[in-house]
C-alpha cells in the first residue's frame, strides 16, 4: 500500500506541548504502584532496572524486595560473597546480570565512595550498564535530561511515526533514539521516561494495543493509518537448537543428594552444548549431553569415569519424568535418573544437601525442575 513507507514528522510546537501534557497527566493518575517508584535512591532504581531486563514486573517484584532486604545498599552488595548474591538471584535467570551488578557495586565502592556516579560517562564505565540503563537511573534519580530507549519506548515511537521495518536495525535504532530525545520533557525527565515506558508496557502493547485508552492517540500516525496492529514488524527469531541431556539425582537413605560446583566456562563454538552455560554456571546435578537414546549409559560412563574413579553403581537407574527447559535459543529436553546409594560419594567441592531443600546454594531453574521431578516421583 502507498502508506507502507510513510514516516510521520516528529511533533513540534503546540502539538509537542500538548503531547507532553497529556502523557504526564496520564502517568500521574494511572501509573502502577511499584516498589522502586517510592524512592529516588539510585541504588534501588539501578537494581530494579537490572532485574527488569528480560523479566516481567510481576516476576521481578518479589526478588527485588528480598534482594534489598539482604543487600540494602551498595556496600552490602559489594562486600557479600558472590555465591550469596547468586543465591538471592536464583530463579530470576540471566545470571550474568547479578554477577555484573556486584562487580559494578565493588567498582562504585572503590572509585566513587559508594555513591552511584552522577555522570553518564562514569555510569557507562560500570559493568552491566548500557546507554538505556544509565539514562533511566540518572534521569529518575538525578533529574538529568537523558532519554531512555528500550523495547517499550521504541514500540511507542514506531507507532507514533508509523515506522516500518526492524526497529533494532542499527540506523533505525539511532533514529528512534533521536526521536526519544526530541520528545523528552526537559522539566520532568524522570517522570517522562517512566511514562513512555509505562505507556508501552500497559497500553501500547505488542499485541492488541488499547488505542481508545491511550492519552496520546490523537498524535499517533499508525492509528490514523490503521497500522497499530502491524507496527512494529516482528523480528526474525534465531533458529532454535534442540539439546538432549541426562542428569543423575544421587540419593542416600536420608534423602540427601549431591550437587556439583559451578562449572568454569569452556572455549569453543557457540552452538556446541556447554553444560556449564545450560546450568547458568551454578550448583547442579551431574549432567551430560546424551549420545545414546536413553542417556542412562552416557550418564553411567560419566559418573564412573569422571566422578567416581571407577566405583561401581547400582545396575538400575530409575527413570524420572522428563524435564523441558529453554535457555535463550536452546530448547532442552532432559532425562533425569534417580540413583539410590547407601552412601553418597565424597567429591572435592561437591555439596551434600537435602533433596527437599537446595536453597542454601544458588541453582538454576533447570536444576530446580530436576529436583522437583525427583521429589514428585
Amino acid at each position: 500500500m502507498f502508506y507502507a513507507k510513510l514516516v510521520a514528522p516528529m511533533l513540534t510546537g503546540p502539538a509537542l506541548t500538548q503531547f507532553r501534557k497529556n502523557l504526564l497527566a496520564w502517568f500521574a493518575q494511572f501509573q502502577r504502584d511499584l516498589p522502586w517508584r517510592r524512592s529516588k535512591d539510585p541504588y534501588r532504581i539501578w537494581l530494579s532496572e537490572i532485574m527488569l531486563q528480560q523479566t516481567r514486573v510481576a516476576a521481578a517484584t518479589p526478588y527485588y524486595e528480598r534482594f534489598l532486604e539482604r543487600f540494602p545498599d551498595v556496600q552490602a552488595l559489594a562486600d557479600a560473597p558472590q555465591e550469596e548474591v547468586l543465591r538471592f538471584w536464583s530463579g530470576l535467570g540471566y545470571y550474568s546480570r547479578a554477577r555484573n551488578l556486584q562487580k559494578a557495586a565493588q567498582q562504585i565502592v572503590a572509585l566513587h565512595h559508594g555513591a552511584f556516579p552522577a555522570t553518564e560517562v562514569e555510569a557507562l564505565a560500570l559493568p552491566g550498564i548500557g546507554k538505556y540503563t544509565a539514562a533511566a537511573i540518572l534521569s529518575i534519580a538525578h533529574g538529568q535530561t537523558l532519554a531512555v530507549l528500550d523495547g517499550n519506548v521504541a514500540r511507542v515511537l514506531a507507532r507514533l511515526q508509523a515506522i516500518r521495518g526492524d526497529l533494532r536495525e542499527g540506523k533505525r535504532w539511532q533514529e528512534l533514539q533521536k526521536s526519544a530525545e526530541a520528545l523528552l520533557a526537559p522539566s520532568a525527565p524522570g517522570d517522562w521516561n517512566q511514562a513512555m515506558m509505562e505507556l508501552g508496557a500497559i497500553l501500547c502493547t505488542p499485541k492488541s494495543p488499547q488505542c481508545l485508552l491511550c492519552p496520546v492517540n490523537e498524535f499517533c500516525a499508525a492509528r490514523k493509518l490503521g497500522l497499530a496492529d502491524t507496527i512494529p514488524e516482528k523480528r526474525k527469531k534465531r533458529a532454535t537448537v534442540e539439546l538432549q541431556l541426562a542428569a543423575a539425582v544421587l540419593l542416600d537413605p536420608q534423602g540427601r543428594t549431591l550437587l556439583l560446583p559451578p562449572p568454569k566456562p569452556k572455549a569453543g563454538p557457540e552452538h556446541k552444548a556447554d553444560v556449564g552455560a545450560i546450568v547458568s554456571r551454578m550448583w547442579h546435578f551431574p549432567t551430560v549431553v546424551k549420545a545414546r537414546r536413553s542417556g542412562a549409559r552416557d550418564l553411567r560412563d560419566y559418573l564412573q569415569e569422571s566422578l567416581l574413579g571407577g566405583r561401581r553403581l547400582p545396575a538400575t537407574f530409575e527413570r524420572l519424568p522428563r524435564v523441558r527447559h529453554a535457555v535463550t535459543y536452546r530448547s532442552i529436553t532432559l532425562q533425569p535418573f534417580r540413583i539410590n546409594l547407601k552412601k553418597l560419594p565424597q567429591l572435592p567441592r561437591a555439596k551434600v544437601l537435602p533433596l527437599s531443600d537446595l536453597s542454601s546454594v544458588p541453582i538454576s531453574n533447570l536444576t530446580r525442575k530436576i529436583a522437583r521431578a525427583a521429589l514428585q516421583s
